[in-house]
């Protein structure tokens, strides 16, 4: 099944949110669940969005005592780089939305749907798509995009996948998203 990201074909309508692939939650003592395949799901999403001209944004937390600004933990994963048009939103919060201007780039950039992929499943990726939710954007969940480095990783995906669905997000595999409108892979 394809996930037309716009009923009207406009692929203007839709971006890709990439939130906190960073090296330091890759270093933790409880490994990233199923880091490889993430990233490798996480690339064909980003190289789909590009290719089909979707925007593609990038979202980095920044800590005080974790994810330190400037440090390398704090550094986008190597696997996952934005080109130089991209913008990289910092934040502090686990909202994206709070305290930052990702509204403001998607509103300049004329968004309505937002996919969102990236780290940590029952904090940041969460709190993303409730605060999407809240402020009208229709919201993606990739179920296979997302992943933190809890040793009950894969339950708290399946779980919150299954919790924010009931709240109204959509929840699509990687493989069920083509940004590309109904053209056949």
């Amino acid at each position: 099944m394809k996930v037309e990201l716009d009923a009207n074909g406009n692929t203007g309508n839709a971006a890709l949110l990439v939130i906190d692939v960073q090296r330091g939650l890759f270093q933790k003592a409880t490994p990233v669940y199923d880091a490889e395949q993430l990233l490798d799901n996480l690339n064909t999403l980003i190289a789909g969005a590009r290719g089909a001209g979707v925007p593609v944004l990038f979202v980095q937390h920044a800590g005080d005592k974790t994810l330190t600004e400037g440090t390398e933990a704090w550094c986008l994963h190597p696997r996952i780089q934005p080109l130089p048009m991209e913008p990289v939103v910092p934040k502090r919060h686990g909202n994206a939305f709070e305290g930052t201007r990702l509204r403001q780039e998607l509103e300049s950039r004329q968004v309505g749907t937002v996919v969102v992929v990236g780290l940590v499943t029952h904090g940041c990726v969460k709190a993303t798509c409730l605060g999407a939710m809240d402020l009208g954007y229709r919201v993606i969940l990739v179920s296979d995009g997302h992943s933190s480095f809890s040793k009950q990783a894969a339950k708290l995906t399946e779980q919150w996948n299954q919790k924010l669905s009931g709240l109204g997000i959509e929840t699509r595999a990687t493989r069920e998203i083509d940004f590309r409108f109904g053209r056949e892979r």
